[in-house]
């Protein structure tokens, strides 16, 4: 196999592995994402779309579905006072740590098959990849 369909095919099993997680946890899997992002801290709405990749009507439509699930809360940003950020609720904040230490170890159960070195040598590659790429941080380390 080379580079590009390696990559390609193991995006798609890490996204079924989390999508899996999601629905296991009644979460879409961008709520997921949503969730995970918003445990290091609250974000504004226009940094949080360009960390997910999403238009400002779709995160709009999936903060507001969010919130009324009692997962996130709107809160005024102290810097801006027109803006708003997303911030986890109690409830986001419990699910979130059940569903992210769950979907951890199913992504890391993927490598099962590799020895200690070569699992280590794969998060090695894939982090110079990911820093390279300035990939945000949608996932804790």
């Amino acid at each position: 196999m080379n580079i590009a369909t390696a990559l390609v095919r193991s995006a798609f099993l890490v996204d079924a592995v989390y999508a899996e997680s999601s629905r296991e946890h009644g979460l879409t899997a961008q709520q997921g994402q949503v969730l995970c992002v918003l445990m290091a801290q609250p974000y504004g709405m226009t940094e949080l779309g360009a960390t997910l990749g999403l238009a400002k009507s779709s995160l709009t439509g999936l903060v507001d579905r969010m919130v009324a699930r009692g997962l996130v809360r709107r809160t005024p940003d102290p810097l801006d006072g027109r803006a708003v950020q997303v911030a986890l609720t109690e409830e986001g904040s419990e699910l979130v740590e059940v569903f992210y230490a769950e979907t951890c170890k199913r992504v890391e159960a993927l490598a099962d098959g590799l020895g200690d070195g070569d699992r280590g040598r794969l998060a090695e590659l894939l982090s110079r990849i990911v820093v390279a790429n300035k990939v945000p941080t949608v996932f804790l380390d």
